[in-house]
């Protein structure tokens, strides 16, 4: 596939219909494979039952507060949206979020974990 000779025509870039085709192609399969790769994972709320050891200390103590990076109230659990618990242990893995403790613990999980992790929140009670 060749530029067309008057590539630079006007100070715009152009590029011959062949390009234009294949580079809308391959949009168009990256788009879908985004698409699939972002399906959301079925999670095991019984799975996750194995899982929680690391949750519990913090997250499972009514009224805890923690000390490190600084003290605040840790955010109770139980009955939050699983599409939210995912996407944060999600933000926290990736350094969106920055608590360091949590990055840490996120690093640790797969993505069938946090939707584990997320279904088991999720069905709890508040």
């Amino acid at each position: 596939m060749a530029v067309e000779s008057r590539a630079f025509e006007d100070g715009v870039p152009r590029m011959s219909n062949a390009i234009s085709a294949a580079t809308a192609a391959l949009l168009i399969a990256l788009g879908a494979a985004s698409a699939a790769g972002a399906q959301e994972l079925k999670g095991d709320a019984r799975a996750a039952r194995n899982k929680i050891a690391s949750c519990e200390g913090c997250h499972g103590i009514p009224g805890y507060r923690t000390a490190y990076p600084n003290v605040y109230p840790v955010p109770m659990l139980g009955g939050q949206q699983a599409a939210y618990l995912v996407k944060a242990l999600q933000a926290y893995k990736s350094g969106e979020r920055a608590h360091p403790s949590m990055r840490g613990i996120a690093a640790g999980l797969s993505d069938q974990d946090m939707a584990d992790l997320a279904a088991y929140y999720a069905g709890a009670a508040k």
